[in-house]
């Protein structure tokens, strides 16, 4: 891929994540729907680093390899605050939780901490973004 469709396609991951980030609140405000909207905040911050990922073209199919890479070379190296790595691993926990665990009933105090941890990455990542294209 050229430069411009690498920046381009970075950009409508980060588009995602945001979309799915408003997803999150309504689920959370208007629907009261915890569950559901811990999962799209999950989600939101999934879209947010697989957009740090395609600056580099770099990819992987399954979650928990996509985040490992995030933190190793994202999270320990500090280009992203390591308190967010710490938060992205609560995030999944908690929509690990939601989404399996049948006897899990998550508050809204819990799920406002995700859709705030996803909020938090995305205008990182959106920063490290615009600085990496030069916008």
């Amino acid at each position: 891929m050229d430069n411009e469709t690498i920046e381009s396609f970075a950009l409508y991951r980060l588009e995602k994540a945001k979309q799915v980030l408003d997803t999150a609140e309504h689920n959370l405000k208007d629907l009261k729907d915890y569950a559901s909207a811990n999962n799209r905040a999950y989600y939101a911050i999934f879209y947010a680093i697989r957009a740090v990922l395609a600056l580099e073209e770099k990819d992987f199919k399954k979650h928990k390899d996509v985040i490992a890479y995030f933190n190793q070379y994202y999270v320990h190296t500090e280009v992203f605050p390591k308190k967010i790595g710490r938060k992205i691993s609560q995030a999944q926990y908690v929509r690990e939780k939601s989404d399996y665990d049948d006897k899990y009933e998550p508050s809204a105090e819990k799920t406002e901490q995700q859709i705030d941890t996803a909020r938090e990455l995305i205008i990182l990542v959106e920063k490290y973004i615009n600085e990496k294209i030069g916008n």
